[in-house]
């Protein structure tokens, strides 16, 4: 709060747009009282569904409520909501947030930067052994609620029908030791070629090298709220 009210005296702003967590809206909206501002609050997803996700917290518990708790008290105090989905409007709607308070604005993505791609990356094809293979892949953040493991599981399957099919699992994150064992244990670790995360400027080369974009999300309050942002 004292470092809005801070960089506000030095910038002089209209008004203050505050993003989820709640943390930042309350702290908006405390110096907004102070500064006689309006607030903007955006809702970018529910953190107390993600915490259950990312197995930091239970759902309905203690630390479940208080957040939503306190995401509430943010939305009933600003001046404007945005959310970028109609499942999160909704709920926040079931909350007793009046509709023409909150603005949809979807998920993106630039379409100048993401065009079709055109011809296969030959050098990474052969770098990673795909040439004269079809490959499955997913390029993202390996987070529980993508499901991935349920994609290693059916690999076995789709071998069966089609030996020359390989799995291309680009970026990290949460899950990405437990799926490197997961593969282990099915011995599929000539079968499945796990990248690390690639520096942001050669994603395009790597979705060039994929034939099926595959996007295995488990059903749970955190993804049947919010929009993936990966198929854009």
């Amino acid at each position: 709060t004292r470092r809005i009210i801070e960089v506000a005296g030095l910038e002089k702003p209209d008004l203050i747009h505050a993003h989820s967590p709640a943390l930042n809206g309350v702290a908006a909206v405390r110096a907004a009282r102070v500064l006689g501002l309006p607030v903007v609050y955006e809702v970018r997803g529910f953190w107390e569904d993600a915490a259950v996700s990312h197995g930091t917290s239970s759902e309905g518990g203690f630390r479940y409520r208080l957040t939503r708790a306190m995401e509430t008290w943010v939305l009933k105090r600003v001046d404007a909501v945005t959310c970028i989905c109609d499942g999160i409007r909704d709920d926040l709607v079931a909350r007793g947030i009046a509709a023409d308070k909150i603005t949809i604005i979807p998920n993106a993505v630039d379409s100048g930067r993401f065009q079709p791609v055109g011809e296969r990356n030959i050098a990474i094809a052969r770098e990673l052994n795909l040439v004269c293979k079809k490959v499955v892949g997913f390029i993202g953040s390996f987070y529980a609620y993508e499901g991935l493991d349920l994609l290693v599981a059916a690999l076995p399957k789709l071998l069966d029908a089609d030996p020359d099919i390989r799995l291309l699992l680009v970026g990290g994150g949460q899950v990405f030791e437990a799926l490197k064992g997961q593969i282990a244990r099915l011995d599929l670790e000539d079968k499945v070629i796990m990248t690390g995360r690639v520096p942001y400027a050669e994603v395009e080369a790597y979705y060039s090298v994929i034939d099926i974009l595959a996007y295995p999300r488990k059903s749970m309050r955190l993804t049947d709220f919010v929009t993936p942002l990966k198929p854009l």
